[in-house]
């Protein structure tokens, strides 16, 4: 029940319009009797425009503030994990012990893929970029689970999503493998989820690896900060696809897809290509000189947030987490030299305090990726597998609701108007 109304007149007609108020956050005019009277709303990017109602994220990005279904990323991130977030965006609840245990054993027997999987990438360039084979495998795991794809049915729907957060680590590693060409590595049981990932990148045949517990927390924070972000591009693309009725691996394809655009899943990477190009300390107040001049179309990547106009709260987290990782392995790089100076800099700099040109979460984690020895291709691979749940969650939100509608976005067209067909003779 809408508690005010908007007015709007438009040709000597006036309409009322009613106001929402959510639990957080702005409200919203409800447009849809527009729509009825012949008129639509032009919004250009959906910058002022709500697509749904949802229960799952909720961002401030003037207070730097990120929820997960009520709870803070900072208390989440110290005292939770990625599995337990897993459940948390599913579940809308956080797990009791024994849901936690059995959800984690479910995961867990999930992970590995049918052995014909295996076969797809020989259909791939050895140089074929990560992400084009993450969207092909992950769309074609449709082609397997045939006969559990009623998106109508919520334990169907449930089973996808598990098996989508189970097979995506596997997937990718074997991603990575093919590129290098290496055996590909199967999951094993008694290691943890960012454990398991970890072996499976790193490890060979030929000799045995264990892997670290700094690092290992740190991909697991990495997952976690990663998870959900509200309705992003990628997000809105599940939704958009899952609202026709395709099925669950056809969506979070999609969303794959949408992610690998630079301006959405590709921050960190460009964070690592800008310090390549910085190449060495003593270059550094050149650049940022050229930061902060307007006529220079130079910019520093990985400081500052389209949405967080503050301070990005999961920096903060990833910010200590990296330096747990650079004291851990004592890695000797002149860009993470570069990195750190920078992140000094924007610390300290009256000109990058005044902006609010902090270093963001994309900052940190390329440092951190960087520094495990994970290549600046698979960056975004890792953004998609951590989004996967994020994803997965707002697609089995909407299919819950009743009387979810098809996205059907309207236009302002501004081509020809009707013209008469000429035959090609007389063009």
């Amino acid at each position: 029940m809408a508690d005010k109304k908007a007015v709007v007149q438009i040709d000597g007609k006036t309409f009322e319009l009613p106001i929402y108020s959510g639990t957080a956050g702005t409200d919203v005019i409800d447009v849809r009797t527009l729509g009825q009277q012949g008129y639509f709303t032009f919004d250009p990017g959906f910058m002022s425009t709500g697509s749904c109602e949802s229960k799952i994220t909720y961002i401030d990005g003037d207070k730097g503030v990120l929820l997960h279904r009520g709870y803070p990323i900072e208390q989440l991130a110290e005292h939770s994990d990625y599995l337990e977030l897993c459940y948390l965006l599913l579940e809308g609840e956080l797990p009791k012990k024994e849901q936690y245990t059995d959800f984690v054993t479910t995961i867990t027997r999930h992970t590995m893929v049918h052995e014909k999987i295996a076969s797809f990438f020989q259909g791939f360039r050895v140089d074929a970029h990560p992400m084009a084979m993450l969207c092909g495998v992950v769309g074609a795991l449709s082609s397997f689970y045939h006969s559990d794809l009623d998106i109508n049915d919520p334990e169907q729907r449930k089973r996808s999503a598990h098996r989508l957060i189970a097979k995506l680590p596997t997937i990718s590693a074997m991603a990575y493998k093919y590129t290098v060409g290496q055996p590909f590595v199967y999951p094993r049981n008694n290691l943890s989820y960012s454990e398991n990932f970890l072996h499976m990148m790193f490890s060979v045949p030929a000799e045995d690896y264990k892997v670290s517990p700094i690092l290992a927390k740190a991909m697991d924070k990495i997952f976690m900060l990663h998870a959900d972000h509200e309705q992003n591009a990628s997000t809105s693309t599940v939704r958009l696809a899952g609202s026709s009725g395709a099925n669950p691996y056809a969506c979070i394809a999609a969303g794959v897809a949408s992610l690998w655009g630079p301006a959405h899943g590709g921050a960190n990477e460009a964070c690592l290509k800008m310090l390549q190009q910085i190449g060495s300390v003593d270059r550094i107040p050149e650049f940022v000189a050229r930061a902060k001049d307007k006529n220079d179309s130079f910019r520093l990547m990985g400081f500052g947030h389209r949405v967080y106009k503050n301070f990005d709260p999961r920096a903060k987290v990833m910010r200590d987490t990296c330096h747990e990782v650079l004291k851990e392995l004592n890695v000797k790089d002149p860009l993470l030299d570069v990195a750190m100076e920078l992140e000094r800099i924007a610390l300290e700099d009256p000109y990058f305090i005044e902006k609010k040109l902090y270093p963001n979460v994309d900052f940190y984690s390329g440092i951190i990726l960087k520094a495990i020895g994970i290549p600046t291709s698979m960056f975004t691979v890792i953004f998609a597998m951590s989004r996967t749940v994020g994803w997965i969650s707002h697609w089995d939100e909407m299919l819950g609701e009743k009387g979810h509608k098809i996205g059907r976005p309207r236009q302002l067209y501004t081509g020809y108007d009707s013209r008469d067909f000429k035959k090609l003779a007389q063009r």
